[in-house]
């Protein structure tokens, strides 16, 4: 920022010269420069940082601020086919109405004499998600899917003692780049190959791969891609007979129609909530769950917070609180498992919210009526000339792969012209799976109409007749 040494900024109360000189004084320090004194010189920024200059009105601040903020193009005014990790499903008013209550919203890490029934709510959404998941424990939610299954992966590490995970080359890219940057050094990853046909993992590349020092297989289901990974029971046979861990990857909400993980011999179970009653927010509406059986050398691996029910001194009440609080880094800072700091327990009291509203006859529902629109929307944009959906030969569920390389377009310029008809086209997968060509991942659930699925499929067709295939 160009501005004189010793201003004061209009948005730091504590810069004034003065404060500062008497807060230096306090502390016994004669310049700000002793402060950083451990940080090396070489380390240090000596400049001045290219920064507007501030606003100090704050009218002109808001409106400012606004008129960035009108930049942004979001679901509500346009057609969204988007997915890949953060998807457009319906929040039930009661779920804002909830989580908006003073005893939640602002219960940052609350103990018993400040606490309004918070550890109860997020005990109720541990009961409901293990009912769910046919899990037995499940955590307060950290932060998202990455980072729950990266401890699930290290998870694994400590329970079997080896250094070694194998996962599926078609996990979301995201995730694996915060799996690689959380595990590694103390895990190696390992990719599997994937079926070119079905996108579900080469069983014969699992049993080269796989050895005494792998600690888990980590597969997804259903897939980053949306197909569903019918061999489940197979991969955790595999991961079993050489002493190894299943650890599945799912989106809760497919569990009102497709078996849970555990059916199929999965160990652990992670995931995000976002899809259970949670908005699309810019990063902050994602919360990761892990889940396991009642197994003590599960339960004490799990670095997050759980809570569970006990008998109080009082005849016939009951209190809600830590399970083994100890094995956490709140307990004892030296020795926790993994670091856990601020976690998103909001977001799973507005799950627990959204499940006890749903109800299992709700969510089988709701299962149904996202793959019956999800094979419809397949099957009319299959019929365009030049286009292939799904690209895989599985069933689906919400997501599917739409191959595009017939028809000359790139996805990116497909996207470019569904913007102007205001349609967010699906996730180009150019980049991040170069293997597959010109593809893009589309997203359809319970939201979405006939009349929007076939609004899409009109534009598409319209825009690649335009076009020699």
């Amino acid at each position: 920022m160009n501005r004189k040494k010793g201003n004061t900024h209009p948005y730091i109360p504590n810069s004034v010269p003065e404060v500062k000189a008497k807060m230096l004084k306090e502390i016994g320090v004669n310049n700000i420069d002793e402060l950083y004194r451990d940080i090396p010189e070489n380390l240090r920024f000596k400049g001045n940082m290219n920064l507007p200059e501030p606003l100090p009105s704050e009218y002109a601040l808001k409106r400012h601020v606004e008129e960035i903020l009108s930049k942004n193009q979001t679901c509500e005014e346009n057609l969204s086919f988007l997915g890949g990790g953060c998807w457009q499903h319906y929040v039930p008013a009661i779920c804002d109405e909830i989580n908006q209550r003073s005893e939640f919203l602002t219960a940052y890490a609350g103990e018993p004499y400040e606490d309004h029934g918070r550890f109860q709510a997020l005990f109720e959404y541990e009961s409901l998600m293990a009912e769910l998941l046919d899990m037995d424990v499940v955590n307060v939610p950290t932060y998202d899917w990455c980072q729950a299954a990266s401890t699930s992966i290290r998870m694994a590490g400590r329970i079997t003692g080896r250094d070694e995970i194998l996962l599926s080359d078609t996990v979301s890219p995201d995730r694996l780049l915060v799996i690689n940057n959380y595990c590694r050094p103390i895990v190696n990853i390992k990719k599997l190959k994937h079926c070119p046909k079905t996108g579900t993992i080469d069983l014969n590349d699992l049993k080269l791969k796989i050895s005494s020092r792998t600690a888990g297989v980590y597969f997804e289901n259903p897939s980053y891609l949306g197909f569903i990974e019918s061999q489940g029971k197979a991969i955790s046979d595999i991961a079993h007979e050489n002493g190894a861990l299943s650890i599945v990857g799912v989106d809760p909400i497919s569990l009102g129609v497709i078996v849970p993980p555990s059916h199929y011999g999965a160990d652990i179970v992670c995931g995000d909530i976002q899809g259970l009653g949670v908005h699309m927010n810019f990063g902050g509406g994602l919360a990761g769950f892990i889940a396991t059986h009642d197994d003590e050398k599960f339960v004490m691996e799990y670095p997050s917070r759980l809570f569970g029910i006990t008998k109080t001194a009082v005849e016939g009440e009951y209190g809600f609180g830590d399970v083994a609080y100890d094995r956490t880094s709140f307990g004892l800072r030296e020795k926790g498992k993994e670091f856990i700091g601020t976690c998103a327990a909001l977001w799973g009291i507005t799950a627990g919210v959204y499940l006890s509203l749903m109800g299992p006859v709700g969510m089988q529902k709701l299962g149904k009526t996202i793959m019956q629109k999800s094979q419809y929307a397949m099957k009319k944009m299959s019929e365009i000339k030049g286009i292939k959906a799904p690209l895989f030969n599985m069933p689906h569920f919400k997501e599917f792969v739409v191959d595009f390389n017939a028809a000359g377009i790139p996805v990116k310029d497909i996207n470019k012209s569904l913007r102007k008809h205001a349609i967010f086209g699906g996730k180009d997968l150019s980049g991040d799976f170069p293997g597959l060509g010109n593809c893009a991942l589309y997203c359809v659930t319970e939201i979405h109409t006939k009349k929007e699925i076939d609004r899409l499929v009109q534009v598409l067709s319209d825009l690649l007749e335009r076009t020699e295939i």
